[in-house]
């Protein structure tokens, strides 16, 4: 394929080498005379192991040229990666304007194009940055509709400095966003020899997923500097602690934990993170990160609230009430302290929770429930359908098949709040999930 790669940066110019290594025709452009002149010379302008012999080798078999000229690159090619900076501001937000810059001379010299064009956004961008920004600046620079007269697509990247030729030729993953379907074979084309799975979304998920990979790889690394600083005021080495923690792929480094839905609670989670905190005080280890999950988990159950609260019906109907599906624990359950601020608000509330309703009956929970939440108890129903029937809104909030059936029907006008799941869409007037 002909690909042209605006900005010979770290992720320009690996991606020109990596491709034109594996048959690709491309054209490197940039501001700068000086990379120009390097990548023509087969000189890398970044530091980067092996980056330099795969930018020599394609230059000498005539795969790789660079230039400052855009128009050149866009008429010698049929897609365009933009790997430019999106540096920060001093307030945080993206810095655009390389982007900007960019995507405005490739509208100018799609305007004169008759064939079609794709555009492949590879710098990091903030989610509705393509809908927002470069699809208009490309529709009104060229005169062209997005899909219909070019393509378009995100296409993040996952590399790291030091073996980014490593992490292109066996990526984790390949994110393709597409804007339409076109462009997201091309990718796919581009990207089908590689060892790893494609995965193609909207454009706004694969905008999303740069950020959320990074910002979790950051959460990472603070935990366990975190975790190594308690570790170490107790006496503790913390690299012998996250070595064992690493080792469990069933849980710790897993999935099971990392998918967005309602608080956590239970007779451990909570428990175990306040006694932590505790002691972290107590022996002056700072742990930030540690200490604001608790509060955290608060703001989740106050969102839950509010959807509820945004509907402006009185007749709620709960679905659930245990911490967790399959269990009668009601033990800190964050669906317990819904309900609490659901009755304090004055709420006509019913719940139905079949394992609560045995528990509170037979179960050892019965004296907990007697004791300690008795006017939630008196609340509970013998049936999922009489909850519905007697509510205008329905808060899902255990992950049970009998629930399913409630997101699919019912009385029109019912409102539903999902904070587990179930629903195939993102939230709508009448249906609004915590997360999605």
């Amino acid at each position: 394929m002909r690909i042209s790669i605006f900005g010979m940066g770290y992720v320009g110019a690996v991606c020109a080498g990596c491709l034109a290594n594996r048959g690709h025709s491309v054209v490197g452009v940039d501001i700068s005379d000086v990379k120009v002149d390097l990548i023509n010379a087969g000189r890398s302008p970044i530091v980067e192991p092996g980056l330099e012999n795969l930018l020599r080798a394609g230059v000498e078999s005539g795969r790789i040229r660079a230039t400052t000229n855009t128009a050149e690159a866009i008429r010698d090619s049929d897609l365009s990666m933009i790997c430019v900076g999106t540096p920060s501001k001093k307030n945080g937000d993206l810095d655009l304007h390389f982007v900007e810059n960019v995507v405005r001379e490739i509208g100018a010299v799609l305007a004169g194009k008759a064939e079609r064009h794709t555009v492949v956004v590879r710098s990091t961008v903030l989610p509705g940055t393509v809908k927002e920004l470069i699809v208009p600046l490309l529709e009104e620079t060229s005169g062209k509709r997005a899909g219909r007269d070019f393509g378009l697509a995100v296409n993040p990247e996952f590399l790291r400095e030091g073996t980014a030729i490593a992490d292109y030729d066996s990526p984790p993953m390949t994110v393709i966003g597409e804007w339409d379907s076109r462009s997201g074979d091309e990718l796919a084309e581009i990207y089908g020899e590689l060892p790893a799975p494609i995965l193609r979304r909207p454009v706004e998920v694969a905008e999303m997923v740069k950020y959320t990979c990074n910002v979790w790889h950051a959460t990472k690394v603070t935990f366990a500097n975190e975790i190594g600083n308690i570790a170490k005021g107790l006496g503790v080495d913390g690299r012998q602690v996250m070595d064992v923690i690493c080792q469990d792929h069933k849980l710790n480094l897993s999935s099971y934990y990392l998918r967005p839905g309602y608080a956590f609670g239970g007779s451990c989670l909570p428990k175990d993170v306040r006694a932590l905190d505790f002691r972290a005080n107590q022996v002056h280890a700072e742990h930030p990160m540690i200490s604001s999950l608790m509060r955290s988990n608060e703001v989740h159950v106050k969102r839950a609230f509010e959807l509820v609260a945004s509907f402006g019906e009185r007749r709620v109907g709960m679905l659930g009430l245990s911490f967790k599906a399959k269990t009668d624990d009601l033990r800190e359950s964050p669906l317990v302290e819904l309900a609490e601020m659901l009755i304090g608000k004055g709420y006509e509330l019913s719940i139905f929770d079949e394992n609560v309703e045995y528990a509170r009956v037979h179960g050892a929970n019965r004296e907990y429930i007697n004791s300690k939440i008795p006017h939630i108890s008196s609340l509970l129903k013998p049936s999922v359908d009489e909850v519905i029937e007697r509510s205008d809104i329905v808060v899902v909030g255990l992950r049970d098949r009998k629930f399913e059936h409630v997101l699919n029907g019912g009385r029109e006008g019912r409102k539903i709040v999902d904070l587990v799941g179930y629903m195939p869409h993102t939230s709508t007037e009448e249906m609004q999930g915590i997360c999605w």
